[in-house]
């Protein structure tokens, strides 16, 4: 069984992106190994994730005809000959970061920069604007390279469906914004943001003993679904966040911060909608700098880029954000940044899910078939009815 070749069809159905604020499932070209090291999975579940949005909004260069999809899992149909430690019907996900394994970042651990596979550039990622040739998995199969690297095996059967597919990039994600911000127990944490992303730095605030964990955001569905896990909900359009946050704890800050939403920040008051948000894409790392307390540590993975097309000024657009940096040097506070290297965290947060310590999939709000999936854009970048975290099944 291990070199079993399943015969496919020649095209499968994918999702394709079309214009801004529009993809449609189509038919494509079914995926092929094209290089030893390769597998073709047969994808089982694939998320709808925030960064997709970006694209589906037109706010980067990604042109018409990329099929989306970075959070991907499924079973092995295909093996290419080099592959060693894998076998057709292995389950598996992929982490979003498509990494080598031999290169000199990838040995450091560093696999979200890796130098390989996205030649010019430090990181690839499926289906993503500028992160290389690799085919998104919101379809029914796709080619993995570097298999052997790329594959973390999960168990047989059906069990945790869910939660393994969080493990291809958000949950390790925010476990990322936590562990940048070195949260440790018993410490406080504002956590902004509590969309996907947000909810999983939280959650892992949680795990790592976090004593309070404040959630800020203005959509009610996710700040519902923050307090379901003990954190404390904060909504911005009842006033300045960090205001909010002294008040409750006598007119200190907390010790640790996290910058879950990006540049996509919106103003106190704007509509949630996608498209339709007054947007101020510093607001988020200004009022970080202002609630951390001195010497304390702030974790960025809320994503920020070098070009927005759709940027609210000039500056923006270059993404030259101003920042109050004499306050952040006044405070000698520290900060990281950078996309989640996965393949640092998913194992382990795996092994948490299968001894039943932890269960993200609390954050998926709908699981619909893969003919649904215009519809659930439109309404994941809505926010409306609740979708807080969608999951497509080919």
């Amino acid at each position: 069984m291990r070199h079993k070749k399943t015969r496919r069809p020649n095209t499968v159905k994918a999702v394709v992106y079309k214009k801004p604020f529009e993809v449609a499932v189509e038919t494509v070209d079914d995926p092929k190994i094209q290089h030893p090291n390769d597998v073709i999975v047969k994808i089982t579940s694939s998320c709808i994730c925030g960064s997709d949005l970006h694209m589906y909004e037109g706010r980067t260069a990604a042109e018409p005809g990329i099929v989306f999809g970075h959070e991907n899992m499924g079973v092995i149909q295909e093996l290419g000959s080099a592959v060693k430690n894998l076998s057709v019907g292995d389950r598996v996900v992929m982490p979003f970061n498509v990494a080598c394994g031999f290169c000199k970042n990838c040995q450091r651990g560093y696999t979200g920069f890796c130098t390989t596979v996205n030649p010019g550039f430090a990181g690839g990622a499926y289906g993503y604007v500028a992160m290389g040739p690799w085919v998104g998995g919101q379809a029914e199969y796709m080619q993995v390279p570097f298999a052997d690297f790329n594959c973390l095996p999960l168990p047989k059967g059906d069990q945790f469906e869910a939660d393994f597919a969080l493990l291809a990039d958000i949950f390790p994600t925010g476990y990322h914004g936590a562990e940048l911000a070195d949260v440790s127990p018993g410490e406080s944490v504002a956590v902004f943001g509590a969309g996907p992303v947000g909810l999983m730095a939280a959650y892992s605030s949680v795990i790592r003993g976090a004593a309070e964990v404040y959630c800020i955001d203005h959509v009610q569905e996710r700040l519902d679904k923050a307090a379901s896990i003990g954190a404390i909900p904060i909504n911005f359009d009842d006033g300045n966040p960090v205001e909010q946050i002294r008040d409750i704890r006598n007119d200190t800050g907390v010790d640790k911060g996290i910058d879950a939403v990006g540049y996509q920040a919106a103003a106190q008051g704007s509509s949630a909608a996608g498209g339709e948000q007054e947007e101020i894409p510093n607001v988020v790392l200004n009022q970080m700098i202002d609630v951390v307390k001195p010497t304390g540590m702030m974790g960025i993975p809320g994503l920020y880029v070098p070009s927005d097309p759709g940027g609210v000024n000039e500056s923006a657009k270059s993404g030259a954000l101003l920042l109050n940096f004499g306050k952040l040097f006044e405070k000698g506070l520290r900060l990281g940044t950078g996309q989640c290297n996965v393949k640092k965290y998913n194992a382990y947060l795996r092994d948490l899910i299968i001894a039943e310590k932890a269960s993200p999939s609390f954050v998926v709000s709908h699981e619909v078939s893969i003919d649904e999936a215009p519809d659930a854009y439109t309404k994941f970048d809505q926010r409306v009815d609740g979708y807080t975290k969608v999951i497509l099944h080919p």
